[in-house]
């Protein structure tokens, strides 16, 4: 089996697509998007195409290799979202022309169902707990919510953060302590502010607190996971086995975040999450996107003993873009049984879509000087 063709499309609101083609007719589905830069991606998989044609796809771990390692520069948001969104789909062809889901060449299910949590907002306490609850009705027991909606200044009033632990107090009163509240800060926060909203928040006992502060500096990071008295979560913007290795060696961290569409892929999030493994740490997959992104996450959620709980959107379930959209049933998705990654994605309606420019939005404070989004 070689390759002989390798497409991109842009996919409203802010994905991106890409589209491998076989002599055998079997065609795998990657989602290599970058977030704000999604035209620069889908160049980045063009550019690395000339790479693949002709290749066998069932190669994954050498042409990974060959993506990878065969560059000057490595690594990054552009070079390893492209490559991860060619690995998930040579994965999906391996699995469909093996007839089985991809985690059955992973070493098979650890589990029969993923566990979902649902996104949660509220701009007062009132309208948080209503939201809250409402999750909990629709049988979810875990939900996330964030700690700051706006910017952050690197020392804020402690209005900032009465405000959000008064959401989440009202949230964790709704459901009770029979259910899971997860806290992103988004990387807002300084060290210092961190601390100041873990040290508020610990009392209501959070699942994780996410990215508390941002990831570019890891010895921050590590001081404050021997300081917080609640467990972090971080990895939404690390990439490969190596970034995740320093953040696992210096910092006491409860749960990793790798983003499959970022990280490097299926089998490269697989690696993450056993060295993870090692420390006794959580996996959360990373995935505000859309539902390939999400079908190759359940691929490892499935096989990994240490998952913990997977995010998703309402679109990434895929209604418009699959032609039998993934169900969230009782807080969770049953296991994938399909070949490849279980999807079977409706091209007609996918090729009629408009194309999009979606940036990342802006936050500013109140002097008009930038700030952390």
């Amino acid at each position: 089996m070689k390759i002989t063709r390798v497409s991109c499309q842009l996919i409203p609101p802010r994905w991106s697509l890409v589209r491998i083609e076989t002599d055998e007719g079997i065609v795998g589905y990657g989602e290599p998007t970058l977030e704000g830069h999604a035209r620069t991606a889908i160049t980045c998989v063009e550019e690395n195409a000339p790479l693949l044609i002709g290749e066998d796809p069932r190669r994954i771990e050498h042409l990974w290799q060959v993506l990878y390692r065969g560059a000057f520069y490595r690594g990054g948001p552009l070079l390893t979202s492209a490559l991860s969104g060619i690995e998930q789909a040579l994965w999906d062809i391996v699995g469909k022309y093996h007839g089985v889901p991809v985690y059955e060449l992973l070493g098979g299910p650890c589990r029969d169902r993923i566990r979902m949590y649902r996104g949660v907002g509220g701009a007062t306490p009132e309208a948080a707990a209503a939201a809250a609850l409402a999750a909990k009705e629709q049988g979810f027991d875990c939900l996330k919510t964030g700690a700051a909606d706006g910017a952050c200044r690197l020392i804020d009033t402690p209005r900032i953060v009465d405000d959000a632990v008064a959401r989440i107090a009202a949230m964790r009163e709704a459901v009770g302590r029979d259910f899971d509240i997860a806290i992103d800060c988004h990387g807002r926060f300084s060290p210092a502010m961190a601390l100041r909203f873990c040290d508020a928040v610990a009392d209501l006992t959070p699942m994780f607190v996410e990215e508390p502060v941002l990831p570019e500096n890891v010895d921050a990071l590590a001081a404050l996971t021997r300081k917080a008295r609640v467990p972090i979560a971080t990895g939404e913007r690390l990439y490969t086995k190596w970034e995740f290795r320093e953040v696992l060696e210096k910092c006491e961290l409860a749960v990793v975040q790798p983003d499959l569409s970022h990280a490097g892929g299926i089998s490269e999030s697989k690696k993450i999450a056993a060295l993870a493994e090692a420390w006794y740490v959580a996996l959360a997959p990373h995935c505000p996107l859309g539902p390939v992104a999400l079908a190759a996450c359940l691929q490892v959620d499935a096989c990994c003993p240490n998952f913990l709980v997977q995010e998703h959107t309402p679109d990434a379930l895929g209604k418009g873009y699959l032609r039998q959209p993934l169900v969230v049933e009782n807080g969770h998705i049953a296991l994938p049984t399909g070949p490849g990654l279980g999807i079977e994605l409706d091209e007609e309606a996918i090729a009629a879509m408009p194309s999009h420019d979606w940036l990342t939005p802006q936050l500013r404070h109140a002097d008009g000087s930038v700030a952390d989004w």
